[in-house]
């Protein structure tokens, strides 16, 4: 498969958004990809609630820079192209457009997801630039619980995953991604928020208790002095240390497990 209409980013990237098949139809993905012509290992990053933007678009950057095949999924495409309105993102939203959001968020569901990323898969284990064998996955709010049910779900595929802030990663619910434990083997990283209204009291020790009880190798960290979306640069709640440590701990963790 071609990685062609190749855009330059400087002079070690390219990048292209291409429609792939999925269970639901067509889904547009932002492929990024050092331009060396060779193999790389591929990370998908999995969208959080606001959606496509270039700031999503610079962190795939960032996964590109060291190394990785970066997928970039717009999760929402059952609903059409939805894209929100960038000045918004520091949480100044109005009532009407925080229900616009929650709404976008919630017509998502993890078995939709998965079918998702099963015709992601099929896509990259089919393109010339990525490496066969194990994957990894990254998501932040919303998509943590995404993270999860991918590594639970396609265990002989990903090998890797951080899910920051996540939510709906324990959950009462038949598919609550915490119980798919047992079918795991890949590492997992979790980096949660100090303050998370999001985020009950009883998500870290259950999902602790998931994860050791099925021997997983994990790590999980509460960022002290945080809020719910502090990874993002360009929120209001923003915190640098916290970001760069993230960061840190997930390039460390794609590099011991996906090389």
């Amino acid at each position: 498969m071609s990685f062609g209409g190749e855009e330059a980013f400087g002079e070690k990237m390219i990048e292209e958004t291409v429609e792939i098949d999925t269970d639901d139809g067509l889904m547009t993905v932002h492929g990024f990809c050092p331009d060396e012509l060779r193999e790389y290992p591929a990370v998908i990053l999995y969208m959080d609630a606001s959606g496509i933007r270039e700031e999503l678009k610079n962190m795939s950057r960032q996964i590109t820079s060291q190394g990785y095949f970066c997928l970039l999924p717009d999760l929402y495409h059952r609903l059409g192209t939805i894209r929100f309105d960038p000045e918004r993102r520091d949480g100044n939203r109005d009532d009407a457009m925080k229900d616009v959001v929650t709404a976008c968020r919630l017509s998502l569901n993890n078995a939709g997801v998965m079918r998702d990323t099963k015709g992601m898969l099929a896509y990259l284990d089919g393109h010339e630039r990525v490496r066969k064998g194990a994957k990894g996955c990254i998501g932040y709010c919303m998509s943590g619980q995404n993270v999860v049910s991918a590594i639970g779900t396609f265990p002989e595929h990903f090998q890797a995953g951080a899910a920051l802030y996540g939510v709906g990663v324990v959950t009462e619910k038949e598919d609550s991604p915490h119980l798919l434990a047992g079918r795991m083997k890949g590492e997992l990283y979790f980096g949660f928020a100090e303050v998370d209204d999001l985020v009950p009291d009883n998500v870290i020790p259950d999902l602790e208790a998931a994860l050791k009880n099925n021997g997983i190798a994990y790590e999980c960290k509460v960022f002290p002095g945080t809020r719910h979306g502090f990874c993002f640069e360009e929120r209001a709640v923003y915190n640098r240390d916290a970001a760069t440590e993230v960061w840190e701990k997930a390039f460390a963790l794609f590099k011991r497990r996906l090389g």
